[in-house]
C-alpha cells in the first residue's frame, strides 16, 4: 500500500497503526522528503463489497439451513444429491 504525503506528495512510510474498529485503522505515517519532514495520521476504512466473500456466502447458506425444519432440510439435501 503507497501513502503519500498530504503536503508535498512525496512517498510516506506508514510507522504504526492503530485500528478503531474492524473496519477503521489509524495509519501513523512519516514523509520521506528531508526537506518537508510531515508526521501525519491517515484513515484506511473499509468502503463496500465488490463481489461477496465465499466463506460469508458458506456461512449464510449454513445459517438458512438450520433454520429450516428437519424435513426440510433433508429435502433439499436430497436435491443436491441428485444434481452433484
Amino acid at each position: 500500500m503507497r501513502v503519500k504525503c498530504e503536503a508535498c506528495g512525496h512517498k510516506a512510510i506508514i510507522n504504526s497503526r492503530n485500528e478503531i474498529d474492524p473496519k477503521v485503522i489509524d495509519l501513523y505515517c512519516t514523509c520521506t522528503n528531508p526537506q518537508c519532514g510531515h508526521y501525519f495520521v491517515a484513515k484506511l476504512t473499509f468502503s463496500h463489497s465488490i463481489s461477496p466473500s465465499r466463506y460469508q456466502a458458506r456461512l449464510a447458506t449454513v445459517d438458512f439451513l438450520r433454520s429450516l425444519p428437519p424435513l426440510e432440510q433433508q429435502e433439499l439435501l436430497k436435491q443436491v444429491h441428485k444434481t452433484g
